[in-house]
């Protein structure tokens, strides 16, 4: 059974920057078939390289090539043909070597290709962003953009390229460049803004307050923020921006080239029995139980859509610790290093055992809340979820609670060797339209899996597959069938684990 529809960019444009996926002109018709997604199954697969390959994936549908992010050797850009899915084929590599950069992210948009690339040998150095011809790899336009351009995206309307600038500090935090937004103009010769986070310094108490965390040796506002992952609306007026190691997000005009609001994201109780979780790798098994600790959502990867008018972002809760030679906030309960309150755990001896607390990973520079060099409240880094937002206001209407490690233990695959850690560890969301429903795919990056859930009503996500993908997947792409090559909605996984590119494919209602 196959409909025609006016999409207004709906299917081809709600999907998460960290796809990389972009539509190309507005108003075309376009034909949509009625798939199930409930039904994906793996059609094709590729090796591109080992440990550090196959990071991040983006597709072209003018050249139909898939552009993949590949460290694991030499710094490049894999390039592989995808039109027969079920058969791709390596057939080209971009050398980056040239541009003194590492690449972290790529995107593509009606026949470009853009790449961020971190300076080398100092990524605390200003970075590029390098876009390129797909049908010819001939470079386009060098931009300079801030410093460690961790995740590039193009706008559905392919008007603008924005990157996330993290501004990582360097091993003794003797250097700490600033975290950056920059929005590039594509029709103005690339023209260039980077963003700062300064003017919300202010706000500082109240941020913390809801959740907020600014932590490093030298407690600068901007220098502290550290930008991870961008989404864009369908109309490509706003974007919204991950902070990860700060537990928030930013919003962001992209026509007044204006952060307009940091979110600040608050804990999850995992006291409560709908969110237990496995604390222990060393517990004997995958058992979930609430402990009296709190998590920090630190979302990794963003994606947003649109129900009844209102835009809802999603967040992969994955959690992330500073860890230099000059400052670390990461410590095990039951390292001598944490004590705990006596009042409020008197049984802090037993608590500190590796079965029991002790092996659970949290933020040591968090928790004493009456100063007296104790820790009265346990903060650990990340969800064990994806949490749907909503996009004006940035309050939460749905968490996932437990459910992420559950299905992975259920399925199989739940790694009880990071029960301790961040479990099966959500690292990347997309959403996208398949007919009427509003559809989200979910990268466990410890569990090896994409979960598939129904979110055409955000309030109630439906859980509808399981997948197993290549080892540590870190980049989801989602081709819509209007894009495909096979006519058909694609989701491609790239797993930097095993340098495994898998394709997945629907089947018909």
């Amino acid at each position: 059974m196959k409909k025609y529809a006016l999409p207004l960019l709906a299917a081809i444009c709600l999907l998460s920057s960290c796809s990389n996926q972009n539509s190309s002109e507005e108003g075309t018709i376009e034909e949509t078939i009625n798939e199930n997604p409930s039904s994906f199954k793996e059609i094709g697969s590729i090796i591109i390289g080992s440990e550090g390959a196959a990071e991040i994936s983006a597709y072209d549908e003018v050249s139909k090539k898939l552009f993949t992010v590949n460290n694991s050797s030499s710094n490049k850009i894999d390039v592989i043909d995808l039109s027969d899915p079920s058969n791709p084929k390596l057939i080209a590599s971009i050398d980056l070597t040239t541009f003194n950069g590492a690449s972290n992210s790529v995107a593509t948009y009606n026949g470009k290709l853009a790449v961020a690339l971190e300076a080398t040998p100092s990524k605390q150095d200003l970075g590029k962003v390098v876009v390129f011809d797909t049908s010819n790899y001939a470079v386009l336009k060098v931009i300079t953009v801030g410093s460690l351009p961790d995740m590039i995206t193009f706008s559905p309307d392919g008007k603008f390229i924005m990157t996330a600038n993290e501004g990582e500090p360097n091993s003794d935090y003797s250097i700490d460049p600033e975290g950056t937004i920059s929005i590039i103009e594509v029709a103005k010769d690339y023209a260039v803004t980077t963003l700062n986070f300064s003017s919300f310094s202010n706000q500082l108490t109240s941020l913390k307050i809801n959740g907020f965390k600014i932590s490093s040796p030298t407690n600068d506002f901007a220098k502290d923020i550290e930008p991870e992952y961008i989404t864009i609306s369908a109309d490509s007026k706003t974007a919204w921006v991950t902070l990860q190691e700060n537990n928030g997000v930013a919003k962001v005009d992209l026509a007044a080239k204006k952060i307009t609001a940091i979110f600040p994201l608050g804990f999850k109780d995992f006291n409560l029995a709908e969110n237990a979780i496995d604390i222990s790798d060393k517990d004997g098994g995958v058992l979930f139980n609430p402990w009296k600790v709190k998590g920090m959502f630190m979302p990794d990867a963003i994606s947003n859509f649109e129900v009844n008018k209102t835009t809802y972002f999603v967040t992969a809760n994955e959690g992330d610790a500073r860890e230099y030679d000059n400052y670390i906030d990461i410590s095990r309960i039951g390292s001598s290093s944490v004590i705990l309150d006596p009042l409020k755990f008197p049984n802090a001896s037993v608590l500190k055992e590796d079965a029991k607390m002790g092996r659970l990973n949290i933020v040591n520079k968090m928790g004493d809340t009456d100063g007296d060099g104790d820790i009265d409240e346990l903060v650990s880094f990340g969800g064990r979820s994806f949490s749907i937002w909503n996009g004006n206001t940035g309050q939460i209407v749905f968490d996932s609670k437990n459910e992420l490690d559950r299905k992975a233990q259920e399925f199989g695959t739940y790694d009880d060797k990071r029960s301790d850690d961040k479990g099966a560890e959500p690292e990347s969301v997309v959403v996208a339209k398949m007919g009427a429903k509003t559809i989200l795919f979910v990268g466990l990056e410890r569990s090896d899996n994409c979960m598939v859930y129904d979110v055409s009503n955000p309030n109630a996500p439906k859980h509808l597959q399981t997948l197993k993908t290549g080892d540590a997947p870190e980049g989801l792409l989602f081709i819509p069938a209007s894009k495909s090559p096979t006519k058909r909605s694609l989701v491609v996984v790239s797993s930097e684990g095993d340098g495994t590119i898998k394709i997945y494919q629907p089947d018909l209602n």
